[in-house]
């Protein structure tokens, strides 16, 4: 299973040495005539044969990449390192790209049990419990040039998180909130990224998807989903509801999401472009709230999301990414008497640079100005 690279995939200067599709292969073939020192990943190279048997490879690196039994040979007969292609794997360890909606729910139309994200899930809760010396590699190889395509993706990019928890209900006035607030971000420049599940997850990255679409667009959506609440009892109707979505609507804005197999009974949300799908979910958080550069807001949740505003609390506290982001909570009650946070991190920011950074806010609707004014 090889991804597929995105039509606008392009490299940074701290990424030029990496080739990730056949076009780029031929690109530096033709320009440099040598693939000395290069990083080939997840590349099929079997129609590419001539090249190898012929170009420099002293130091390359060939990551998962199918090429001919002659050309594996002799590219680490001249000095190349070779990591072959892993079989029988839901998923490809060596991945250049992050993941897209259409590849992780291919095949939905048969049911979700069968999609490759259903079965990365089911292939990571039986190596887990068999305790895999090599699975647990295999993971932290695919985390690991997951958040490389990530940095890639975001590189330049003004991040706002939107932070929430999975339980809000497609149908609710929170969720229809929660999508609008993704739109006003999206149209104001702002990449919008989430956790990549479900409820005030999906709703922020529906918004950033409605973002070049008439205002009516969100409400058809809003609609339409409201019909599938929840990804239970049934994920394959809840995702097959998104993909109408996507369909009556198409050309969507861009937006990430930033999901997990720890959490493997939920599942991706369609309407994030881009998905960072992780394994190991302390990968996962910490990447999710570093990459937010320009903010995070927090919406109504749980635990999940009471770990999150600490895990973002802590660097502001310690100026240890450098100057402290923006931090929004939103619903006063819900942070201040169901799960008191706001206090606590009111305490924690007194006195530090932090403390300009944080603000409570009773509505979504007030989430962009607070954003706004504390520097986001």
């Amino acid at each position: 299973m090889h991804s597929t690279p995105p039509a606008h995939a392009t490299h940074t200067a701290s990424h030029d040495r990496e080739i990730e599709s056949l076009a780029e292969f031929d690109e530096v073939v033709a320009a440099q005539g040598t693939l000395a020192r290069f990083r080939v990943q997840a590349v099929d190279l079997t129609s590419r044969t001539e090249a190898l048997l012929s170009v420099e490879v002293t130091g390359a690196v060939f990551l998962g990449c199918p090429m001919a039994d002659a050309a594996a040979a002799r590219i680490a007969a001249a000095g190349a390192l070779v990591f072959p292609p892993i079989p029988d794997l839901p998923f490809d360890p060596y991945r250049g790209f992050v993941y897209t909606p259409d590849e992780l729910f291919e095949g939905l139309a048969k049911g979700y049990e069968g999609t490759p994200d259903a079965l990365s899930y089911a292939w990571f809760q039986q190596t887990k419990a068999d305790g895999d010396v090599f699975a647990s590699m295999l993971r932290a190889v695919h985390d690991d040039a997951v958040s490389d395509a990530l940095d890639e993706l975001l590189a330049g990019d003004h991040v706002v998180g939107v932070m929430g928890g999975h339980a809000m209900a497609r149908g609710t006035e929170a969720y229809a909130g929660a999508a609008r607030l993704g739109r006003e971000l999206a149209r104001a420049g702002f990449t919008v990224a989430t956790g990549g599940g479900p409820g005030a997850m999906e709703a922020a990255n529906l918004g950033a998807y409605a973002a070049p679409h008439p205002d009516v667009m969100l409400d058809g959506a809003l609609r339409l989903l409201a019909k599938t609440p929840k990804f239970v009892p049934s994920i394959t109707d809840w995702a097959r509801a998104a993909f109408e979505v996507r369909e009556r609507w198409p050309h969507g804005g861009l937006s990430v999401g930033i999901p997990t197999w720890f959490y493997g009974h939920e599942p991706p949300n369609a309407f994030a472009a881009h998905i960072a799908k992780y394994f190991a979910n302390a990968t996962r958080e910490d990447g999710l709230l570093a990459r937010c550069t320009a903010g995070v807001v927090f919406l109504p949740g749980a635990a999940g999301t009471v770990q999150e505003i600490f895990d973002n609390a802590t660097p502001n506290y310690y100026e240890s990414r450098g100057e402290p982001a923006p931090m929004v909570l939103v619903n006063r009650e819900h942070w201040t008497e169901r799960l008191p946070a706001w206090p606590l991190l009111r305490a924690l920011a007194r006195e530090r640079s932090m403390e300009v950074r944080i603000a409570l806010v009773d509505r979504i609707e007030e989430a962009p100005a607070a954003l706004k004014r504390l520097g986001g």
